[in-house]
């Protein structure tokens, strides 16, 4: 955790408040944050099914980026009341509407690593 008097931190807040784009990256920036957004594009899910299908997350960082997707309005925590305890995610409405951005930053990577294995390629050969 960054000090909150730090030069760092406050050209942070000050980037974040006035540049859209920097806004975006740090709410969806890190790791595993576009995965877990990705994989609720698909529908409500419980924390396992979650986990399971985000190859090599470990418990601790799931649970820390979920926390800050749900206090940046992206995800919901449905718990319910039940024995055991049942947990289940799902995109809010803002959520879903990164859709379109998510799948824009798919398309990119994929076409970017494309590029890059037949450029890998030709200076192999």
């Amino acid at each position: 955790m960054r000090k909150s008097s730090s030069t760092n931190t406050r050209n942070k807040v000050i980037i974040d408040a006035h540049c859209g784009m920097a806004h975006t990256l740090s709410v969806i920036g890190g790791r595993w944050k576009p995965s877990i957004l990705c994989r609720l594009l698909e529908g409500r899910m419980r924390y396992n099914e979650l986990r399971k299908g985000l190859a090599g997350v470990s418990e601790r960082m799931l649970v820390l980026q979920l926390r800050e997707l749900e206090s940046d309005g992206l995800v919901k925590r449905i718990v319910y009341a039940e024995v055991p305890p049942r947990v289940e995610y799902e995109l809010t409405p803002d959520g879903y509407s990164m859709q379109a951005l998510l799948e824009s930053l798919s398309d990119w990577g994929i076409a970017r690593l494309k590029k890059k294995m037949k450029e890998e390629k030709l200076s192999a050969a």
